[in-house]
């Protein structure tokens, strides 16, 4: 028997893009599509199509979640009073969401990733073995998007951040620089550069580098379409389904 899928936030790029990856997906479907703005694209009749989270609850084995930050809050305060295996993709989230999130997780498994591309996964933690082994290395992060990001720097970025951070013992909070104009003075030991690039259609691209006197390492990943977000989402939901109450990242998926 096929696992439904409900999807909150349909109408927008990855949801869109999720309900064309799994058209034709032998384990898993859609069985209900939620969001406020109205479809103008084609579902099949057999798709319930709504805006109550009740009936989206009600319908999906797992729901799949690709909104913005106060769309995510509004389901995961549903989710308190009515436990559903959440897989969680969106970015921009503020303190306050990720709690609640935290606090959620203990009734119901949630998988939650600022980024659902199972290369990027593999990433942190290349990203995390660097940082660890090259200490002495200066780190910079550059991530580019496409002009309708509303986010910055992205959460992928800021979790490349986070790792790298991690491996040499600090907080990203703390280190982290955003910019930089005038006279700063030279670069400090620890500092973590996490820069944002907006323009065209790029889907996505973070580069972070290692730079040392006579040598550096840049590790890359290019996403060159939204299908890789949806594939790691779909397959995320398929694993998520299984575990038990807490939460995840799509690097638990992978066994990494």
């Amino acid at each position: 028997m096929r696992l439904n899928i409900g999807i909150h936030g349909s109408t927008g790029r990855v949801g869109r893009v999720l309900i064309e990856n799994l058209k034709n997906d032998k384990e898993a479907k859609v069985n209900c599509l939620h969001a406020i703005e109205e479809f103008n694209f084609a579902i099949s009749d057999d798709i319930v199509k709504t805006n109550s989270l009740e009936e989206l609850f009600a319908l999906g084995d797992v729901v799949i979640d690709f909104t913005a930050p106060s769309g995510t809050e509004a389901l995961l305060r549903h989710a308190l009073k009515n436990p559903k295996p959440l897989v969680i993709g969106t970015t921009g989230l503020n303190g306050d969401q990720l709690a609640l999130l935290k606090q959620a997780a203990q009734s119901m498994p949630i998988l939650y990733s600022t980024n659902m591309s199972l290369g990027v996964a593999v990433l942190n933690r290349l990203v995390e073995l660097a940082s660890n082994k090259l200490r002495d290395f200066d780190i910079e992060i550059v991530e580019q998007h496409h002009r309708f990001k509303k986010d910055a720097p992205s959460g992928t970025a800021l979790t490349l951040g986070e790792h790298a951070a991690r491996a040499r013992g600090l907080e990203l909070d703390k280190v982290r620089v955003s910019g930089r104009d005038g006279i700063i003075g030279q670069r400090s030991k620890d500092e973590i550069a996490v820069m944002a690039l907006r323009g065209g259609d790029i889907v996505g691209r973070h580069t972070v580098g290692f730079y040392n006197d006579g040598e550096f390492i840049e590790l890359n990943h290019t996403a060159t379409s939204r299908d890789t977000f949806a594939k790691g989402a779909i397959h995320a939901a398929k694993w998520i389904i299984n575990q038990p109450n807490g939460q995840y990242t799509i690097s638990d998926c992978l066994g990494l």
